[in-house]
């Protein structure tokens, strides 16, 4: 016979005589168990093959550790987790004192004897029936430890009461398993094992989180009473927990036998054991509850988006459920890109600007442009189940694909952004002319798309909010005039607009049927005046594409993953690429800059460094928005009435009050953009945008053929003739040329304009501003004595000054 054969022969018989030393006593002896009637007939043939088919080795999954999200410093902002384990990679990590009082209580002879101790067993048993109550534990420590390792990794609730039954075939399934671990692990590495997976109580698991969650302390830091009250707990973590007012009692008697057994063994000395005794179970100002999942964290509507994504990371998992069970007990490290000082600026500019009970609400986002990372999250309403605080679970800055994503809203006139960057694109200059009239009827007209023509709905006939009449391409965006974009839209086509939209990640967010979530906006003529549900994630970041000069990279949470020994985890990058030529956005951001200056819609929130942005109000301001950016942050606030049932937000109180008529992207959302910006800025370099390269601001243009003194159907049939739309402006300017003739045209003939665009035909008053004034007449009257009454009218009084000719002596 083989020795190995021999060996496990020899095993199998010292098994089989111990069991039958514990059926002849009568007893149960404690941790094994053994009913006499199951083991009548179970011979000991029948053990030995019973023993001898079991597996030869115990395969042992590592224990569950919490997982922590943290900010990109570093700082924890959530634990994800099913069991609270911090696992220790060395038995030094572990007081010493911590290690003789587990062993004390538990197991004496652990250093002394193999995987069955029946001597310290058989010990036990008489020490327990002397006593009337159990004393000391009779399965040794590697048996417990087999015990937990099988409970632990039971699925279901069959497999768990299977891994605890009192039955004679578990018993010798862990002891097969625990002389298997016994010769695979050295002594050391199993007390650690058993250490590192134990139930403490309180929902701490091992010997490191218990440390942290009773004491605030370590396993290596533990006292002698600490390190007793440990060590007693592991027999029964539910009644001997010591934060519950009918558990502390019998903790601190269970740790008191903890503290004698000790003393008995001569591991401390009686002094040692008096004094413990004498010390308080627990200070309960010491007691520190390990926030669990998302719904704890400072930042849950973030961190629950994250967690989403984290669920889409095909590394951590074969499917979502799996990835979940992962997430919570691989021990990871998930580093994100959420940045603390940013996050509490944009709270507190929230805070300041709204009440949680506020009807409307207020959601903000800020990117960082060039990299895609989300630097906050934030909304007015606070993350919980009580409506009547003002409540809820809703992420209102995210999409609906994600499980609490609200879905978005109307973006409104943030919309001409794309458009005016199309243009840019599509050449044409920053003078481009339209007449923006009051109102025009688009009724029965067709708009381009990437897909052919489409036609307008009959009747339909917008109107501007602000300002009226001819102007350029500049300051219809400062003033965000609607019949000029309307106009534009028409003449450069939806389909730039449209595609770039989408190349920057404004996508639906929100539809009626969700496969079409993160899929194209529908295209409709009125989409430069906002179409479909956007988020404020969403308009942040393509924002920040102007600001990045064209670079657009998809928003970025997850910045790294790590597992317990600290390898990198694959995770998905932010996927940056050039979209827009640098000088085209350059473009976009001169012009969206001049929201922020005098006369813009955005003037008030300008916070003294060079920023650009956009206000939005959708129609019958069911949401405004203000979506801005300097070159090192994009930030996109959005107010709505998140309620369902989408009410004007005139009818809404918000910030404590009622809005009413004061209901404006740069008068509701734009303050706390402001804010947030103007704090987060604080303390950073200032930084500008590009020069904008003169070829863009002059565009793709044509000549215009001089008309300067022509008759105005001399005029309209010869621009027409090389391709533009001629219009007479409706007032007359001053000249040299005859009244009633052409005075000059905007844009000018020097500037050109783009094929098929508007050239405006200013007529002469016939006044010619360069004329001296004619001397006064001679009379024969005496001259006037004193002071004269009315000062002398000086030349060019009242000349008003063509669009874009800063040069020109106007008032």
């Amino acid at each position: 016979m083989r020795a190995r054969d021999k060996d496990d022969r020899g095993v199998v018989q010292s098994v089989v005589l111990f069991l039958g030393v514990s059926v002849l006593s009568g007893a149960l002896a404690a941790g094994l168990a053994i009913p006499f009637a199951g083991l009548a007939g179970f011979g000991t043939q029948r053990a030995s093959e019973t023993f001898e088919q079991l597996p030869q080795e115990l395969k042992v999954d590592p224990p569950p550790v919490r997982s922590s999200v943290r900010a990109t410093n570093g700082t924890p902002i959530a634990n994800l987790f099913e069991q609270n384990r911090v696992r220790l990679e060395s038995l030094n990590q572990i007081a010493p004192i911590m290690k003789q009082a587990i062993i004390s209580i538990e197991d004496y002879r652990f250093y002394e004897h193999g995987a069955l101790d029946a001597k310290g067993t058989l010990r036990a048993l008489l020490r327990n029936q002397t006593e009337g109550s159990v004393q000391q534990g009779g399965s040794s420590i590697t048996q417990q430890y087999v015990k937990l390792v099988l409970l632990q990794q039971a699925d279901t609730e069959e497999e768990q009461k299977a891994a605890t039954a009192e039955t004679y075939e578990r018993k010798i399934r862990e002891l097969r398993y625990a002389v298997a671990v016994e010769k695979q692990y050295s002594k050391d590495e199993i007390l650690l094992k058993y250490l590192n997976l134990a139930n403490f109580g309180d929902g701490a698991y091992g010997v490191e989180a218990a440390a942290r969650h009773y004491f605030k302390a370590t396993a290596k830091t533990l006292t002698l009473p600490q390190a007793a009250l440990l060590a007693g707990i592991v027999k029964s973590p539910s009644a001997y927990n010591p934060t519950t007012k009918s558990g502390k009692k019998r903790a601190k008697d269970r740790r008191d036998v903890v503290l004698r057994r000790m003393q008995e063994l001569k591991v401390i000395t009686p002094k040692q054991a008096a004094d413990a005794i004498k010390t308080p179970v627990i200070d309960m100002n010491k007691v520190q509850q390990v926030p669990k999942g998302c719904a704890s964290s400072a930042y849950p509507f973030y961190c629950e988006y994250v967690y989403a994504h984290l669920l889409n990371n095909p590394a951590l998992g074969k499917n979502p459920e799996e990835r979940a069970e992962y997430i919570k007990s691989a021990g990871l490290t998930i580093r994100t890109s959420i940045d603390p000082e940013i996050q509490r600026d944009a709270q507190a500019a929230i805070n300041a600007k709204t009440k949680p009970g506020d009807q409307a609400m207020a959601a903000m986002t800020v990117v960082e442009p060039g990299t895609g990372l989300v630097k906050a999250m934030v909304q007015s309403r606070p993350y919980g189940n009580n409506k009547a605080k003002g409540e809820t679970t809703w992420n209102y800055n995210v999409e609906a694909s994600y499980g609490s994503g609200f879905g978005g809203f109307q973006p409104g006139s943030t919309m001409k952004a794309f458009v005016l960057a199309a243009a840019i694109q599509q050449g044409v200059p920053l003078n481009h002319m339209i007449d923006a009239k009051k109102q025009i009827h688009l009724g029965g007209q067709r708009f381009r798309t990437c897909d052919g023509n489409i036609p307008v709905t009959p009747g339909y006939s917008p109107k501007n909010s602000t300002i009226s009449g001819p102007m350029n391409l500049v300051r219809a965006t400062a003033q965000s005039v609607n019949t000029y974009f309307l106009l534009l839209s028409q003449q450069i086509g939806l389909c730039g607009p449209s595609t770039l939209a989408t190349k920057l990640g404004v996508v639906n967010a929100k539809t009626e049927d969700d496969d079409l979530i993160g899929k194209p906006l529908d295209v409709y003529p009125s989409y430069t005046l906002g179409v479909g549900n956007v988020t404020p994630l969403m308009m942040a970041n393509a924002y920040a594409t102007f600001a990045a000069r064209g670079k657009h990279c998809t928003p970025l949470l997850i910045t790294s993953i790590t597992d317990s020994s600290g390898k990198n985890i694959p995770t998905p990058g932010a996927k940056c690429e050039q979209v827009m030529q640098p000088e085209f956005a350059d473009g976009v951001n001169r012009v969206l800059g001049s929201v922020m200056t005098s006369g813009g819609t955005g003037s008030k929130l300008n916070f003294g460094r060079p920023a650009a942005g956009k206000t939005g109000t959708t129609q019958e301001s069911k949401a405004v928005w203000f979506v801005g950016y300097t070159p090192t942050y994009a930030a996109a606030v959005g107010v709505t009435d998140p309620d369902g049932t989408q009410e004007s937000l005139t009818k809404l109180t918000f910030n404590g009050r009622r809005l009413g008529g004061s209901v404006s992207g740069g008068g509701t959302a734009g303050p706390i953009w402001e804010a947030a910006m103007r704090a987060i800025h604080e303390g950073l370099p200032e930084q500008g945008f590009h020069k904008v390269d003169p070829d863009v601001v002059k565009g793709d243009v044509i000549p215009i053929p001089r008309v300067t003194g022509m008759s105005p159907d001399e005029a309209i049939s010869t621009l027409k003739a090389a391709g533009f739309n001629p219009q007479v402006a409706g007032d007359r300017r001053d000249s040299d040329q005859p009244e009633g003739t052409v005075a000059y045209t905007s844009p000018r003939r020097s500037e050109g304009a783009i094929a098929g665009g508007t050239v405006i035909i200013y007529l002469s008053n016939g006044k010619d501003p360069n004329r001296p004034p004619s001397p006064p007449p001679t009379t024969t009257s005496p001259p006037p004595t004193g002071k004269p009454t009315t000062k002398p009218t000086k030349p060019g009084n009242g000349n008003t000054c063509p669009p874009l000719r800063p040069n020109c002596n106007e008032r």
